[in-house]
């Protein structure tokens, strides 16, 4: 049972939204607020649960950063609507007083920080994060340490829209390593190219994997011997929608239900929900899935690729990155700088993939599980 669940109805569109507190750490949860068409309340139940799991998985005891219980929101709205950023402002006005005293929110799917901030500060909220600065020795400083990170830019990207990303790549690189695939011509298949996606492709290439393919809301490019991941990288829109005018004469096109037919060793699923079930998972070519969007494969589709010996690599380790750098950065266990934040982000994950994988290896069983068990284990370590 969830901590608390709040449905509300926007009185101007009629659009429906979502938040669920999965549960309240040290009188606190963390997690993002996002809008698509067709959001539903189990979904947002399920992202609130895997929230609570990112949360516990990285406590160190070494950090002055100790996790919060995991909380979601969710708007029923496709994020391109005319009145999305009016929804949006109307929903975070109805959540202003659990978000000041509750829920420290960011951006998710189909809604950018940047305009989280501005709704909040027009619904009268100082930031998005309230509810956790009430937990920190020096608010306005820490607060002053995130919107540091925030500007920093990296080959012209924001650092907050790259570390979830890099985290994700290099979760990719020490399974990949771990299960014995070798770097050296390495394919991945990316679906999804927003801020995610598109840093997760980034990284990969320039780690020297070979991204043969990515899907945005358009369709599906790929190249068999790679695509021009930074090209595309310019060629995107807020969206995630690569303008088909900056491809290659090589670059092939696909229609985007059949990203599931290019050949990689690495899937990176990067975008919706439960895109890997029952009714495709048959066809999943790749040696390793890696959870780059929140909840991507169900479980019936995940126990099909296990029995194959593809392991998953759960969302809330994969893609913990960026949860994770906010408040590593407000609890000030690193500085506000790139070099900081992707050296903790390395050595965190690939901690955490290489424990995940040596406690599934004697058991033959989902990385999931493992993940489980170490979230839970730092979970109580946290508390005590």
């Amino acid at each position: 049972m969830s901590f608390l669940e709040v449905i509300w109805t926007d009185d101007v569109s009629g659009r429906r939204g979502y938040l669920v507190i999965d549960r309240l750490v040290r009188g606190a949860a963390s997690g993002g607020v996002r809008m698509r068409d067709g959001c539903t309340l189990d979904e947002v139940r399920d992202l609130a649960r895997g929230m609570t799991l990112k949360e516990a998985v990285v406590y160190s005891p070494h950090d002055a950063y100790v996790p919060f219980g995991g909380g979601k929101g969710g708007i029923d709205c496709p994020p391109n609507d005319p009145d999305a950023r009016g929804v949006l402002a109307r929903y975070v006005a109805a959540m202003k007083p659990l978000l000041k005293e509750y829920w420290s929110a960011g951006e998710d799917l189909g809604v950018r920080q940047s305009v989280l901030e501005e709704v909040a500060a027009e619904a009268g909220l100082s930031s998005t994060i309230e509810a956790a600065l009430r937990l920190v020795p020096e608010p306005r400083a820490a607060l002053g340490r995130v919107r540091a990170g925030f500007a920093v830019q990296v080959d012209g990207i924001s650092l907050a829209d790259l570390v979830g990303g890099y985290g994700v790549a290099e979760t990719a690189l020490a399974a990949a390593q771990h299960v014995g695939l070798s770097l050296h011509g390495v394919r991945a298949m990316v679906q999804g190219f927003g801020s995610m996606g598109g840093a997760t492709a980034r990284f990969l290439a320039r780690a020297g994997v070979t991204v043969v393919g990515i899907a945005d809301a358009d369709g599906v490019v790929w190249h068999p011997d790679g695509l021009d991941v930074e090209a595309l990288l310019r060629a995107r829109d807020e969206y995630g929608r690569v303008d088909r005018s900056a491809l290659r004469p090589g670059d092939r096109q696909l229609p985007r239900h059949e990203w599931l037919s290019v050949d990689a060793e690495i899937l990176v699923p990067a975008a919706l929900s439960y895109v890997l079930n029952e009714s495709n998972v048959d066809q999943v070519r790749a040696s390793l899935v890696v959870e780059a969007a929140n909840a991507p494969t169900t479980a019936a589709a995940e126990a099909a690729l296990t029995a194959r010996g593809v392991p998953v690599i759960p969302d809330f380790v994969a893609n913990v990155a960026t949860n994770a750098w906010w408040w590593w950065t407000l609890f000030g266990d690193i500085p506000p700088t790139a070099d900081a934040a992707f050296r903790k982000i390395s050595t965190t994950l690939r901690g955490l993939v290489v424990e995940m994988l040596e406690r599934a290896a004697p058991a033959a069983g989902a990385p999931r599980a493992a993940a489980l068990a170490m979230a839970q284990e730092r979970a109580v370590a946290a508390r005590s």
